[in-house]
């Protein structure tokens, strides 16, 4: 039985965490409760809101956990910009949101087809 392990966009959104934990642990630390705070949190969210809608009894919720994912995906990618804004980050990371992005609106497309 297949669960939201087997899942690539499951699988990248935790590379994600991982990415994203790494480079704000080199933020200043006036940020702790700040921007460090809200990426983090944002970023946890994407796995953890496909894992609990995969694990939910309808299609129906699955979706709606799905676009909360991505709500927090889009929360991230504004984190990040405002970090490299602020000179926190020296690039970008959009490769791996965009390709996460991508991978859950397909998701969805997919699952809304069930329907």
């Amino acid at each position: 039985m297949k669960t939201h392990k087997d899942l690539i966009v499951w699988n990248k959104s935790i590379d994600l965490v991982i990415e994203t934990y790494k480079l704000s642990s080199n933020f200043p630390s006036d940020e702790k409760f700040g921007l460090t705070s809200q990426m983090r949190r944002a970023a946890v969210s994407v796995p953890s809101n496909i894992a609990e809608g995969a694990a939910r009894n309808s299609t129906k919720e699955y979706i709606r956990f799905l676009y909360i994912a991505l709500g927090s995906l889009s929360e991230l990618e504004t984190q990040f910009l405002i970090a490299n804004r602020l000179g926190y980050l020296s690039e970008l990371f959009e490769d791996n949101t965009t390709e996460i992005r991508k991978m859950l609106l397909s998701l969805i497309k997919t699952l809304k087809q069930k329907l």
